[in-house]
């Protein structure tokens, strides 16, 4: 059975390998060979990576913008305490909230996040925190990338990676373990503030960055690994990378691959099928249709008018789907399957 999807970058689509999942040094090895080659609209873009032999990041230069992104919530003090100690050390230093709702120890949703925004983040330190291993064996770390232009501080638990990967690889990369460097706390439950905070706080205040910490291989981090489509019995297996504020469901399926099945697809779900319509805006669309569009970061996804995808196709982020060509019947021969077909509310 052939397994196969794409991976997005911003300089095109790689084919991964025969696997359902690719990896990490996978994915950065094949990004290198395309970052070289678009390094102008990396620069254009603003994004993390910088135009080779364009930007020279010396040690000890100071960074003026942290981005954020954790699933602490805004309910609790948890990220203005974060900020309150990034700015005891740097007061100067600009602060952009990413995301704080990621959902609950939710690490491949962060990890997804924190991907498809890197190429649009300022320069600078990107600080991350989804962490349902804080307090163990689980390393603290900090991962220079673009020849030093930003660096990203969080646990080595996959959170990072796809995002390294997504501007060109990791760099020098060292663990948090200098206690000097560290805020001190009767807990180990707390490792936004007493750790990746003061690590940015004093990278932002020009602390070189190896000083922060001992050097490390970057082949020895946990890698994160991304699903990937598969090709099976003349249709794709899909997944629910991402369920938006809206309800539009992004699919870890490249447009191209079902662009030969024409205008309209199918989507099979627990047997039940819908007819999906490849539409460029979601006006297109009617009230209750289906549509199938490329979204902003260029991957397929299952869209409403004015509607929630998720909730008329009770589906979330990590379910699955499968998609099929419609056949020479067109719609007609769906017609039975669509009749009073309840796609409620997912359930709980």
């Amino acid at each position: 059975m052939l397994r196969h999807s794409v991976v997005p970058i911003d300089a095109g689509w790689v084919e991964a390998a025969a696997s359902p999942y690719i990896s990490w040094p996978e994915w950065i090895a094949r990004r290198a060979k395309v970052v070289s080659s678009a390094p102008d609209r990396l620069h254009d873009r603003g994004g993390l990576a910088p135009p080779s032999g364009r930007v020279s990041v010396i040690s000890g230069s100071k960074f003026d913008t942290v981005s954020l992104l954790t699933d602490y919530g805004t309910n609790d003090e948890f990220v203005g305490v974060i900020k309150s100690v990034i700015w005891s050390l740097a007061p100067q230093v600009r602060i952009v909230d990413l995301c704080h709702e990621i959902a609950p120890f939710d690490v491949r949703g962060g990890a997804l996040m924190l991907a498809r925004s890197a190429q649009y983040l300022c320069p600078g330190v990107v600080l991350a925190v989804v962490d349902p291993g804080v307090g163990t064996s689980r390393r603290a770390i900090a991962v220079e990338v673009g020849g030093g232009q930003s660096v990203l501080i969080g646990p080595d638990n996959g959170l990072l990676a796809p995002a390294v990967a997504m501007v060109g690889g990791a760099g020098r990369v060292v663990e948090l373990t200098d206690s000097e460097l560290r805020l001190p706390s009767p807990s180990a439950t707390f490792s936004g503030r007493d750790i990746f905070a003061p690590a940015a706080g004093h990278l932002c205040s020009g602390l070189a960055f190896e000083l922060l910490g001992p050097a490390i291989d970057a082949v020895s981090l946990l890698p994160g690994l991304m699903p990937i489509s598969r090709e099976e019995d003349g249709g794709l297996e899909a997944e629910v990378l991402w369920a938006d504020r809206y309800g539009n469901l992004q699919l870890n399926i490249d447009p191209d691959d079902v662009a030969p099945w024409g205008d309209q697809l199918c989507v099979v779900l627990d047997g039940r099928r819908r007819v999906a319509r490849w539409v460029k805006t979601f006006a297109e669309l009617a009230t209750g249709e289906i549509g199938m569009l490329v979204d902003s970061y260029g991957l397929a996804a299952l869209v409403t008018n004015r509607s929630s995808a998720g909730v008329e196709l009770a589906l979330a982020a990590g379910d699955q789907v499968r998609l099929e060509p419609l056949g020479e019947d067109g719609p007609a021969a769906l017609a039975v399957s669509e009749v009073n077909v309840a796609f409620g509310r997912r359930s709980s």
